[in-house]
């Protein structure tokens, strides 16, 4: 039989004997994809294998990426394309005070903000969240079908930051309003905004709506305005509370923050 196949007696027993052992990544593999399933097809192999490793496995991340592609498991790919909300000088401009010093060292000291939007059911919905940048946690959304100022209004109420807190956004017109304006000025808070057409100033929330829309919308059917704002809730719990960062030490953002709070208070 051999002979009619054309293999040699070496060849056919080195992969008979291939086929007969056991997968040793076997239990590798389970724990590469139990992690790829919970965090819902959103991890690349990165971030897998930080996951890894803190559920005490020791294992290269060529490994993992090789197990990963072995496996089928891809992460979905962003697409990129932004909403725009500037309109012109319509009422009130300030300076980059921000600088794209995108590092503070505490809480409630830089908080940014951007402004996208989804189309749901033929509604327009706009976000416009607020991110501590300490630990690029978000404080708040406030989804709506037009655009307020109610997340920065629920972040402040949420927060209670001191004097001297920082919040930079874009030139977006909603942000040269007088009410959003007179909520960081009223608990003597400084305004910052980015140069006109650079997303670079305003980088990390830009970064965050790359991987919302990938990750929860691009893709998805909602049926409804109402299964949109709980997919979202429940994606900005995810993120908050389960999606790590290289960043952040291979940490959540709630817990750096506890962490960061827990030797404050040592």
């Amino acid at each position: 039989m051999l002979v009619a196949a054309g293999l040699a007696r070496s060849t056919f027993f080195y992969h008979q004997q291939r086929l007969s052992m056991a997968d040793k990544h076997a239990q590798l593999k389970q724990a590469i994809g139990d992690i790829f399933e919970c965090m819902h097809h959103r991890y690349g192999y990165r971030r897998v294998h930080a996951q890894l490793r803190r559920q005490g496995w020791v294992v290269n991340h060529k490994l993992v990426y090789k197990l990963m592609d072995e496996l089928g498991l891809k992460s979905k790919v962003r697409v990129k394309k932004k909403y725009n909300s500037y309109k012109g000088t319509v009422s009130h401009i300030t300076k980059n005070v921000l600088d794209r010093q995108f590092t503070p060292d505490k809480l409630n000291m830089v908080w940014v903000s951007d402004v996208t939007e989804f189309r749901i059911v033929g509604t327009k919905v706009y976000l416009s969240p607020i991110m501590d940048l300490f630990d690029r946690s978000i404080v708040s959304t406030s989804p709506n079908t037009a655009l307020t100022s109610q997340s920065l209004r629920d972040a402040i109420a949420q927060e209670s930051p001191g004097q001297g807190l920082l919040v930079h956004t874009d030139q977006g017109f909603q942000y040269q309003h007088s009410s959003w304006r007179s909520l960081i000025t009223g608990i003597g808070g400084t305004q910052s905004m980015s140069r006109k057409g650079n997303c670079f100033d305003n980088a990390v929330m830009e970064n965050f709506f790359g991987h919302l829309k990938t990750e929860m919308y691009h893709g998805e059917t909602f049926t409804s305005l109402d299964e949109f704002y709980h997919a979202l809730d429940e994606y900005i719990y995810w993120y908050n509370h389960e999606r790590i960062q290289k960043r952040l030490k291979g940490l959540t953002p709630m817990h750096y923050r506890n962490q960061t709070l827990e030797t404050q208070t040592a």
